[in-house]
């Protein structure tokens, strides 16, 4: 890859710029701010639904060092709306590889930037919270007033309905892989590839409905589970998916949910939602279980979260549920589980790739749950 010598900027609202080189497409890009600290899985952060209007910091100073393959896209494109490195790779090393993560970039025309000290905008982010921003290179480079009114006049994320921007268009199946034990209706918020993957190995048959699909939809199917995928946007904004939920809930249809589709189902169980200041974004994030004590090492991609206290009991419209699972870092609900509906989610990736896999269990809790209906 040639270095660009091409200018480029990472405008921030509230004023502060960052210089650096134009990294991918040329031109100008909106979105939210915001840090990801994972090390690895750099193609599978941005092909991530869940990431859709938001500008990714790379924490890690170097990033493309395996280049770009064509097996592990988490979907169909890249949805970030821009991308912000430090030290991308001049040359791919890796077998898989089939072309630069700067190629990647162009050829699907997401504007980046590199040689930004990206430690500190983290830093910036984390003293001042997520917000929004705009990456700027070549004739698209203004005066940092020009540049910061743009970012201005861009939709902030609290209250951004995003999920029928990522949703599939119509029903699509998932075979298992071998016997079909199941059949789950997936409600696609968001999905990621590795979610039907990893249920197609416990043979399950996932049925991918579009995020406006309706209860009889889901009964035509006639399933044995219902599942809540991930996806980006304020959960605020997810009446639909929320009274669907309720809806199945009703029918005590075992249901599993993770990110996005933990917050639906906490919010069909009556919790609200509020913003975090800067988000969990990375691969290496710690989760308690309440009833246990144990912690797992969880991928998360999540800018809201489920108001609550670790351990609360609550009621709900079906019976008891309580709040399973915290994070240490600063007390974030990460579980949610009803007692008296066969129903639980999680805020992080149990389908995690590259990793880490500490709660891939959670998928054979789903399978225990459809066994004993």
């Amino acid at each position: 890859m040639t270095v660009s010598t091409t200018q480029a900027a990472l405008v921030l609202e509230d004023g502060k710029v960052f210089r650096g080189a134009a990294f991918g497409a040329t031109g100008a890009t909106l979105g939210e701010v915001v840090f990801c600290t994972g090390m690895t899985g750099y193609q599978e952060t941005l092909t991530d639904p869940s990431y859709h209007r938001q500008i990714v910091v790379a924490t890690a100073p170097q990033i493309g060092n395996t280049g770009w393959n064509d097996e592990d896209d988490e979907s169909g494109r890249i949805w970030v709306a821009g991308y912000v490195v430090r030290d991308p790779a001049r040359v791919p090393s890796n077998w898989r590889s089939r072309r630069g993560l700067g190629d990647a970039l162009a050829e699907q025309g997401i504007v980046g930037i590199s040689g930004v000290d990206t430690r500190t905008v983290t830093r910036h982010i984390r003293e001042r919270g997520a917000m929004r921003g705009g990456v700027f290179s070549g004739d698209a480079l203004g005066t940092t007033d020009e540049m910061v009114e743009r970012v201005l006049a861009a939709p902030e994320m609290a209250g951004a309905d995003l999920a029928g921007e990522v949703t599939a268009e119509e029903t699509y199946v998932v075979p298992s892989a071998g016997e079909t034990r199941f059949r789950v209706a997936a409600l696609d918020v968001g999905i990621k590839t590795n979610t039907p993957r990893m249920m197609a190995q416990r043979g399950i048959e996932t049925h991918v409905l579009p995020a406006n699909a309706s209860i009889d939809d889901v009964l035509a199917l006639e399933p044995d589970g219902f599942f809540l995928a991930n996806g980006p946007g304020d959960p605020a904004t997810t009446d639909g998916p929320m009274s669907l939920t309720r809806s199945v809930l009703e029918r005590r249809i075992p249901t599993f949910g993770i990110c996005f589709g933990h917050q639906i189902l906490g919010r069909a169980l009556g919790l609200s939602t509020y913003k975090l200041r800067y988000g969990h974004r990375g691969i290496n994030i710690p989760v308690i279980d309440v009833a246990t004590g144990k912690v797992a090492i969880t991928a998360q991609n999540h800018g809201f979260a489920l108001a609550g206290e670790p351990g609360q009991r609550f009621d709900t419209p079906f019976g008891d549920a309580v709040i399973s699972h915290y994070c240490p870092n600063d007390g974030c609900v990460e579980g949610v589980r009803a007692l008296d509906v066969p129903a639980f989610s999680v805020q992080y990736h149990p389908e995690a790739a590259a990793g880490p896999h500490d709660a891939a269990s959670l998928f054979d809790e789903f399978v225990g749950l459809m066994e004993g209906r």
